[in-house]
């Protein structure tokens, strides 16, 4: 399969999903299971678990970065960038008309349709929560992690909870691992090299330091610079994000309150990752 055939491949997948896939991040990662696990076999289980979890660690929008790498293990670069705008285009473009036209999702017929999609999310969770479960947690000791985990982001919601189940579980895993014998497999290989993955952290840092003192030069680095710090500092997945936005648009009375809402209740709304709420934002 050559790159640019590859690269084809994934971007119709990744429209397929960014048309179709509602519910948020979490719901994301089941939609990406069954369509490319499970139906396209471009992965076994337990690789993408490993993908999952990886990304789960790292700040900004898991399911965009799970579909960036998912791109990548398939066709390199050109798939990485062909699964980012396929899945985040569609969208993207909705909340941009939606902005422009200064439209909200409001009264009964509105309320009613979100609601009903919330509803359909939480069924594709409790699906892709079930089949990684019995593929993942086959034994009691696996179990036990997914309980502590579950239990640990009940009483300590947020970034905290998160990066605190994370630690726990790898500290655990590790426990339990030594003395085991043979190591387990690597799962996961991504197509990056040491110096690409050197320069990416390199500039991720940069970019977060350097940002602030550009930001009074133009309205746009401005812009740039608070929607840049939001990604980057965030834990969770779409939703934890609000509040940094809220912090940079509203608080600074840049959108008002009501204006926020009525995107944020758009972006529930439509299909694809959730963080192009900014887009809307960008606009207004």
């Amino acid at each position: 399969m050559t790159a640019s055939k590859g690269a084809g491949e994934v971007f119709v997948a990744f429209l397929k999903l960014g048309l179709t896939s509602f519910g948020g991040p979490v719901a994301h990662l089941g939609y990406f299971r069954d369509e490319l696990v499970v139906r396209r076999r471009w992965l076994d289980d337990h690789a993408y678990a490993d993908l999952v979890a990886l990304c789960q660690f790292l700040p900004g929008p898991a399911s965009s970065q799970v579909g960036f790498a998912l791109g990548m293990m398939r066709a390199g670069w050109p798939g990485a960038l062909a699964a980012f705008i396929a899945f985040t285009l569609p969208s993207a473009l909705i909340l941009l008309a939606f902005a422009l036209t200064a439209a909200a999702i409001t009264g009964t017929a509105g309320g009613g349709a979100l609601h009903g999609l919330k509803i359909v999310a939480v069924a594709i969770v409790a699906q892709a929560v079930s089949g990684m479960a019995r593929n993942l947690c086959p034994d009691r000791e696996r179990a036990a992690i997914a309980v502590l985990a579950v239990a640990m982001l009940a009483f300590m919601p947020g970034a905290l909870g998160m990066v605190g189940a994370i630690v726990a579980g790898a500290a655990i895993g590790l426990a339990l691992g030594r003395g085991a014998g043979k190591p387990a497999d690597r799962h996961l290989a991504l197509p990056v090299s040491r110096s690409g993955a050197v320069g990416a952290i390199v500039a991720f840092f940069a970019l977060l330091a350097l940002l602030p003192l550009l930001a009074g030069w133009s309205q746009a680095l401005a812009v740039f610079d608070s929607f840049y710090r939001a990604g980057a500092l965030v834990f969770g997945g779409g939703h934890v994000v609000l509040p940094l936005l809220d912090a940079e648009v509203v608080q600074r009375d840049c959108v008002t309150p009501d204006v926020f809402l009525a995107g944020y209740g758009a972006a529930q709304a439509v299909p694809g990752p959730l963080f192009t709420f900014a887009a809307y934002l960008g606009v207004v």
